[in-house]
């Protein structure tokens, strides 16, 4: 089993900045993906950023390229999201997942763990 808990959510103004964190824990050894989705109120769940544990393949939405960095801490327990340059546009329930894959565009993948859940608020 394994279990995700994410944290680093917060209120920020247009043009801030904030970093996500998602802390693993359990028997992780098996995790092929790991990737960060996000849902507004009365919205779809979208993706946002996903990377491949062994190759570090990463892909990210389209919405938030050039603004949103996706990676790992060295001893592979904690995934991280920074974002930056954020618009009101991005405030949204940001959770992490984990599992075997994902598509590259982020709208299929079999990820079987999936966190509480982080709220991110920009106002304008």
């Amino acid at each position: 089993q394994v279990q995700l808990v994410e944290s680093g959510g917060g209120s920020v103004q247009a043009g801030g900045s904030l970093r996500l964190s998602c802390v693993a824990s359990g028997y992780t050894d098996n995790i092929g993906a790991m990737a960060w989705f996000r849902q507004a109120p009365g919205t779809e769940r979208v993706g946002v950023a996903a990377i491949y544990i062994g190759s570090g393949t990463i892909w990210y939405a389209d919405s938030v390229k050039a603004r949103f960095t996706i990676s790992r801490d060295n001893a592979k327990n904690t995934l991280y999201l920074q974002m930056n340059s954020l618009q009101p546009e991005d405030t949204a329930t940001y959770y992490c997942a984990a599992g075997k894959w994902i598509t590259h565009d982020l709208r299929q993948y079999q990820l079987d763990y999936w966190g509480q859940g982080t709220q991110v608020t920009v106002s304008s």
